[in-house]
């Protein structure tokens, strides 16, 4: 439903070491907000793109992160998202650098298996 917020998290040890809350959701597509203290799993990066492609059925995913923040945009562009646009002193310290990844060009829900 738009509006509406979801998170996944990941524990490691019983404690929650990383998250993803995914919002603005429009039917077409969503924002994902990634946070990691520790290294996940790829069955957990699996679970995080799957929600919103397979689940959603959403055609893009967007992150929205500072320029200034180099290590997001590094993280987000090995995840696979691809800078699309860039709006000029709209970020909390930079430009706001919008980046998305289409279900084509997620690599992480082709090794989805459905029977987990």
């Amino acid at each position: 439903e738009a509006g509406t917020s979801t998170a996944i998290g990941f524990e490691t040890d019983g404690v929650l070491t990383a998250g993803v809350l995914y919002d603005m959701f429009n039917g077409r597509s969503i924002c994902m907000h990634v946070a990691i203290e520790k290294p996940v799993t790829r069955g957990y990066t699996r679970i995080c793109f799957d929600y919103p492609f397979n689940r959603l059925k959403v055609h893009k995913v967007l992150g929205l992160v500072d320029s200034t923040n180099a290590a997001a945009l590094r993280f987000d562009k090995h995840l696979g998202f691809v800078e699309e646009a860039r709006i000029e002193g709209a970020g909390k310290v930079g430009d706001l650098v919008i980046l998305t990844m289409t279900r084509q060009q997620c690599r992480w829900i082709k090794e989805v298996s459905h029977g987990r």
